[in-house]
């Protein structure tokens, strides 16, 4: 009997640990590519048409950059975050879809964009 069961309950439990905890979500979402420190400490003015130029300067600087939707703030990371925002640079201030693994950390929610594109 202790075979047996060892035979049927070994293999759950390896692949129990071997899934990753925390597994990231892909998912697509759309809103505006913002500067994370204009965004969340200018609200509405750290936005839009407005407040492009300033964004686009904070891009260039390598900024933290975020995604800003109806309902949440996503912090960029990966390829799109990496060489001072050098992917991302055709998108600041701009409305997007964006299609990426979703992941919440330390009561923030980031995003490794896998591809991203301008709303029509």
């Amino acid at each position: 009997m202790k075979t047996l069961l060892s035979k049927v309950y070994a293999p759950l439990l390896v692949a129990a640990l071997a899934a990753p905890l925390g597994a990231a979500e892909v998912k697509t979402v759309k809103g505006e590519i913002v500067d994370l420190q204009c965004s969340l400490s200018k609200g509405a003015a750290g936005k839009g048409d407005d407040h492009a130029a300033c964004a686009m300067r904070c891009a260039k600087n390598g900024d933290p950059m975020g995604l800003l939707t109806d309902d949440a703030v996503y912090v960029i990371e990966g390829s799109y975050a990496a060489d001072k925002n050098a992917k991302l640079l055709d998108f600041v201030a701009k409305k997007v879809e964006a299609k990426g693994s979703i992941t919440a950390r330390d009561g923030k929610m980031f995003i490794n964009v896998a591809a991203m594109m301008v709303q029509k």
